[in-house]
């Protein structure tokens, strides 16, 4: 029975071989690694995922679609909302130090989704989705571009990114209507220390009003924080590199 795909779960289901093959091959799965993918929706990316694995975990919220997916017997189906599921209890499950985590993202929420797996970054090896290309524009953006921002700063800080691949519309049925992307995320060995929720903040703070200067946002945030240090706030936020936001947030912490 075709499955019919469910808008309020955001379902494009990627149909182009010559693009699964291009992602497969980025992902670069090894047998007997552990490997999660969320959204496995048909099985495009996961059967040639399993074959070269061995087995896999997938997280699946659509009940029938994981219900198919529990007939593959080399699949591990957790049934859930992705943004309830515990990573590092995964990780425990599956008995490994690190798990490697794949997907085509929902794009209605993949930016929730990203923070989510946020705290679980020291059980992850690496991550590559599929998202909107205009979201990885600004994940890997450089200051004093108009895509720089929040999602710039807050992923930065702990990840490696790079645009591996771009993915038109015609590669999904049905075809969104925006062009897709594919990041690869490489957790940083060593990150600054600091409290994410403070940087999280902070960085809401100095761009919430992107045009003007940060003495009008983040230099009154700061000195209602008692902060005595040097910060230069005669700057607009897209301006400052995302290593002294983190060293901001760090010294405040």
């Amino acid at each position: 029975m075709k499955h019919i795909p469910r808008k309020r779960f955001g379902q494009h289901f990627l149909s182009d071989r010559g693009i699964i093959d291009a992602i497969v091959d980025a992902i670069d799965p090894q047998p007997g690694q552990s490997v999660v993918e969320i959204g496995p929706g048909l099985a495009a990316l996961t059967q040639p995922l399993v074959e070269r694995l061995g087995r896999l975990t997938v997280i699946e919220l659509d009940r029938d679609l994981a219900l198919r997916l529990r007939l593959h017997s080399q699949l591990n189906v957790i049934e859930s909302d992705v943004l309830k599921v515990d990573f590092a209890q995964v990780a425990q499950t599956l008995a490994a130090p690190q798990i490697r985590v794949v997907g085509n993202l929902p794009y209605n929420i993949s930016t929730p989704i990203l923070f989510h797996l946020l705290p679980f970054v020291d059980v992850i090896a690496d991550q590559h989705f599929m998202l909107q290309k205009e979201v990885i524009d600004r994940m890997v953006a450089h200051p004093a571009t108009s895509d720089y921002g929040r999602l710039s700063v807050m992923l930065q800080w702990r990840y490696a990114m790079e645009n591996v691949l771009f993915v038109p519309p015609e590669s999904f049925d049905p075809p969104p209507r925006v062009d897709s992307a594919v990041v690869r995320m490489v957790p940083r060995a060593q990150p600054v220390a600091l409290n994410p929720k403070l940087l999280e903040t902070l960085v809401q703070v100095a761009f919430s009003q992107r045009r003007k200067l940060l003495r009008h946002t983040l230099g009154r945030w700061l000195d209602e924080k008692g902060f005595t240090g040097q910060f230069d706030v005669q700057r607009r936020a897209e301006e400052v590199p995302v290593a002294e936001f983190v060293a901001l947030a760090a010294s405040l912490s």
